[in-house]
């Protein structure tokens, strides 16, 4: 019994064995076959992105490594969405809506100022800056055409009261809250023995607010021709530092106690005339120079008078000194560029 018993398994493992092979030899089959097929596909894409690299980076390369395959697989993805945008962008201009970053770049940038003109005035010389805005400067829409038309920017300029907000402070902002014409130095006390600092503040705060070609300082009492003025500055453009003026050499007061008198009297040769410099009435000086003020106000020295100071501060250097006759404005005559009142 036992051996029939035994010789019953063995038949029916005999009976099994050629049908577990062929199971174990299809799913071989089929494993192979996936294999293959991912090979084949892997190597496809393989193929594929070798062929992208090629064609973007122009090296030939026919091996890609890992590191160029996510490259590439990044570089669609970015263009996917730059493309996204571009169409975003598209239908935002046919609706209207365009960004403010964009508008300000397409707009036309607007032409440098040719000249800011600083009108050097004082407390209690409302009735001369009324004749100024009366005759020559303008008021409101007229000064704004002025600056768009003709590039030339005109402010009286004026320091603070010593006794800080005062009535000739407060008298001075309600001024310039009708005007808007006034350029109003904040760390400057006014004071006519602080003329000459007021000259080096004004080119230097002028320089940092308004990029121009040129920076002229005029005289409350002076009366400009403005298409004169044009005229000779658009005729030194090409001087990149210029200094131009109504040149003379005044006296030097070297005697305690005159109005005018100069404590550094000795400096100037034989302590009785000036080096060569531009009336203080009005004088022009280009945009380097005035930059050149505005990095070095805190060494550059003050005299008695504003025109002698500023003409100190370009004795060293290399500029152009413009003798202009229409400069003088103490005697109007014909086809002159300012006259003085």
């Amino acid at each position: 019994m036992q051996s029939k018993g035994s010789s019953v398994r063995f038949t029916g493992m005999v009976i099994r064995s050629p049908i577990s092979t062929l199971m174990l030899s299809m799913f071989a089959t089929f494993a192979s076959l996936y294999v293959a097929g991912r090979l084949w596909q892997d190597a496809e894409n393989r193929v594929y992105l070798a062929k992208e690299l090629d064609r973007i980076t122009g090296l030939g390369k026919t091996v890609m490594s890992v590191d160029d395959s996510w490259k590439i697989i990044e570089c669609r993805e970015q263009r996917k969405k730059l493309s996204g945008l571009e169409m975003e962008l598209a239908a935002a201009r046919q609706e209207g809506f365009v960004s403010k970053h964009l508008s300000e770049i397409n707009r036309t940038p607007k032409r440098r100022p040719l000249v800011v003109v600083g009108i050097f005035t004082g407390f209690g010389r409302k009735s001369n800056r009324d004749a100024i805005r009366k005759a020559w400067m303008g008021i409101g829409a007229t000064l704004k055409k002025m600056e768009e038309e003709k590039g030339i920017i005109i402010r009286f300029v004026i320091g603070r009261s010593s006794n800080r907000g005062d009535s000739m402070d407060r008298s001075i902002d309600g001024e310039n809250k009708q005007t808007n014409d006034i350029f109003i130095l904040e760390n400057h006390v006014e004071a006519p023995e602080e003329l000459p600092n007021k000259t080096k503040l004004f080119f230097a705060h002028a320089a940092e607010k308004w990029v121009a070609d040129y920076y002229a300082k005029v005289n409350d009492d002076v009366y400009v021709n403005v298409d004169a003025l044009t005229n000779v500055l658009t005729a030194h453009l090409e001087k990149p530092r210029v200094y131009i003026g109504c040149m003379k050499s005044g006296e030097v007061f070297s005697e305690r106690g005159q109005k005018w008198y100069e404590p550094d009297w000795w400096k100037f040769g034989d302590g009785k005339t000036y080096f060569r410099h531009a009336s203080g009435e009005m004088f022009v000086i280009s945009q380097a120079l005035a930059k050149f003020i505005s990095i070095n106000r805190s060494i550059l020295r003050v005299y008695a008078h504003d025109d002698v100071s500023a003409g100190s501060w370009f004795i060293g250097l290399d500029v152009k000194h413009v003798d202009e006759r229409k400069f003088c404005c103490s005697a109007w005559s014909s086809g002159a560029l300012c006259s003085g009142v």
